[in-house]
This record gives C-alpha cells, structure tokens and sequence, in this order.
C-alpha cells in the first residue's frame, strides 16, 4: 500500500499527542481547530487505524497511536536532520572536495589557494592530488578528483578546459656557468650545455622535447622524476636544465641562478580540467570559482549542481 503522510501532518500528530488538546495543538501548529482536525483524520485514514481516543474533555493515544507515536518522532527527527545537513552543505559548512594538481603546482601556487579556501570554509574536507598530467586526468576521468589543474595532453576533448596560466621557462645553472651573467638567454646560446632531463611522462619534458631538440643541447644520460634531484645534480655541476618558471622554488640554493629564457614560443600552458558529464558538488564549485580569482580568470557559469 502507498501512503503519502506529509511531515505537516506528522508535526500534528505529535502536536495532539503532546498537548491532548485539539485546541491547544492547533494553535502550536498555527491552524485553525477545525483545519487541524481534518488534518488528524487524514492522518487516521493514512494509516488505517484511529491513533486518538476523543471524548468532550479528555483525548487520548489508542494502543496504535502509543506504537505511531515513536516512529513518528523518529521520522520527523530524521526529515529535519536530513533537510539540516543539506543547508551545511549548501552553505559550505559541511561537504568534500577532490583536485589533482601537477607537482609544481601543488608544492606553490595551490597551497595559499587551499589555505583560502580552508578559511572560509573549514567544515568542507579538501583533498589533494599532486600527479604528473596524465594521472591527473585518470584522477578526474575516475571521479577521484573534481577538478584537475594540469598541461595540455591527448583525450582533453572529453573534459571542459578553461586557462590557468602561462608558465615561461628558465635556465638553471650553477653561478660559475659560462651563461650564469646573462639578463636572459635564447635558445640557440644553450648549444653544447650539458642539459639534465626530466623523465619523459612529465608535461614538462613533453614540451621540451621538440623547442630544444634543434637547439644543439648535449644529452647528460641524466632523467629524473624529481626537481629536488634535478636542483641537487646541477649544483654538483652535472649539467644545466630547463625548467618553468612555477619551479623555481625548488632550486632556490645559494650556488644556482636561474636566467629567463628569451623565447616567447617556449612556454607551457597550464589548465583547469573539470569533467564534462558530471556535474559538480557546491563545496567543488566554491574550490572551482576560487581557483579561477586566484588565476585572474573570469568566473563561468555555476556547473550543475550534484547532490553531496
């Protein structure tokens, strides 16, 4: 059998069966005593059984009502706790939210973002992913992360893209470099440098790879996944790299310098990468909108919402 009890008629229930007075349970329900009754016998017809005894003084639970009356209770708790978590999520109070970044990202530009965002919404359990592009993209294609701020790659057709920056490159050197005193640097003046790679499954060597190949550069053997070892190797004088200019961070040591590179093709875009077929939840649409003011980037349309 269907029932279709309102929480309206529930409140009115255990208005009577508090107050034993149709007059007085009206008036907590703010109805008039007549309207309040109907409301009681659509309750009894709901649910197939009288709930309330009714004599000219007194009204009274039936042995039905005394078994309702707890549920009841319990039903009603369970609508406003429910509707009351909804308004924390709502309202950012409560919530999750998932983003992969690139490691140069999310060793610099990300974590003040987050810390924002952290600010104002302290109740919302932020998740962070640093990954190389394409784990980046696995991540959002996987719904293991809502957001992802990567570099252009294959399959981006599948996900709504929208710019986060531009990021130049440079040159890394030790100081006593025969390109160390130079204000910037062509690409054509780093033939014969002894160049340190990163491993090819980063965005960065991708992009590298065909600016520098005609560029005379010497291959050191020397690929590795990390720029702290990138840092290390070249203040052993093992050779130069190229790196962006959201890494500098990490060769930050007393004996390198880092000198721009004067070459307006050589720069690598980076992206905001959300899905394209799943909506997002309103604590990722905050992280979302904040990440584009942090980038300068117009706000968009608010994605559809998803239910938390």
């Amino acid at each position: 059998m269907q029932t279709n009890i309102s929480t309206r008629l529930l409140q009115a229930f255990l208005a009577l069966a508090d107050c034993r007075h149709f007059g007085h349970a009206a008036e907590r329900c703010h109805v008039s005593q007549s309207a309040f009754s109907v409301m009681i016998q659509k309750l009894e017809a709901a649910a197939g059984a009288r709930l309330f005894e009714r004599d000219t003084r007194n009204v009274t639970l039936t042995p039905e009502g005394e078994l309702f009356v707890e549920v009841a209770r319990q039903l009603v708790a369970d609508i406003e706790s429910a509707f009351s978590n909804m308004s924390d999520y709502v309202a950012r109070r409560k919530g999750r939210v998932a983003i992969a970044a690139l490691p140069s990202l999310a060793a610099g530009w990300l974590p003040p973002v987050l810390a924002d965002y952290r600010s104002r919404y302290p109740g919302v359990q932020v998740e962070l992913f640093d990954a190389i592009s394409d784990q980046c993209l696995d991540l959002l294609r996987h719904g293991k992360a809502d957001i992802a701020l990567t570099a252009p790659g294959t399959n981006l057709t599948e996900f709504d893209t929208d710019p986060l920056c531009s990021d130049p490159f440079y040159l890394v050197c030790r100081k006593d470099h025969k390109l160390a005193g130079k204000r910037r640097i062509k690409v054509a003046q780093l033939a014969g440098c002894e160049l340190i790679h990163l491993a090819r499954s980063t965005s960065v060597r991708q992009h590298l790879e065909a600016m520098l190949h005609p560029s005379g550069t010497v291959n050191t053997g020397l690929e590795v996944e990390h720029l702290a070892t990138v840092a290390a190797l070249i203040e052993s004088g093992l050779g130069v790299s190229v790196v962006p200019e959201l890494t500098l961070f990490q060769f930050r040591l007393p004996n390198l310098v880092a000198i721009p590179l004067d070459a307006p093709e050589l720069v690598r875009p980076l992206l905001i990468v959300t899905p394209k077929e799943r909506s997002l939840s309103i604590a990722a649409q905050g992280l979302l909108a904040l990440v584009r003011e942090k980038a300068g980037r117009a706000e968009k349309p608010a994605p559809k919402t998803r239910r938390p």
